[in-house]
């Protein structure tokens, strides 16, 4: 079966791949595909129909998921109360790619920002309960320079909180 392997990580992958676990993947497919751009390298099925693994493209890494099997230790956010892990995107144009993920159905939680890292990065909640940080990378600061942005974004918020 097969031949060896050249290299520990696999033709296409990066050593860290995401894996979602996900209610309806098939769904998910669907709507990562429209609202990412993502491409389906493959999918496996279950004898029950539900999606056992799929691999899609997103930019140039790779993205795992498949639906939810309790009995087998797979939750999706929707059976734990959420998720405290949030998946970060790079993407060539943040705006287009948060405008296509909330007309898709995304939830926005915080529309596109240039922020004080060098970054124009927003979020959003998608349909299947996985939280998205997105962004185009705009200036590249030194780490005083983030040092010094983030007192100054820490300050401003607390004065707005306090308000």
């Amino acid at each position: 079966m097969g031949t060896k392997a050249k290299h520990f990580i696999p033709e296409g992958y990066t050593s860290l791949t995401p894996y979602l676990i996900i209610r309806d993947a098939a769904r998910a497919i669907e709507w990562y595909t429209k609202a990412l751009g993502a491409k389906e390298i493959m999918r496996m099925p279950m004898p029950d129909g539900r999606v056992g693994h799929a691999e899609l493209q997103v930019g140039n890494a790779r993205l795992m998921l498949g639906d939810e099997v309790p009995d087998q230790g797979c939750h999706a956010p929707q059976s734990v109360g959420g998720t405290p892990v949030h998946i970060f995107l790079y993407c060539e144009n943040v705006d287009a790619t948060f405008k296509s993920a909330v007309d898709s159905g995304a939830t926005p939680r915080m529309p596109p920002t240039d922020m004080f890292w060098g970054d124009r990065y927003g979020k959003f909640g998608d349909p299947f309960g996985h939280e998205w940080g997105i962004a185009t990378h705009t200036t590249d600061c030194t780490a005083e320079e983030m040092t010094k942005g983030a007192e100054e974004w820490s300050a401003a918020n607390a004065k707005k909180a306090s308000a």
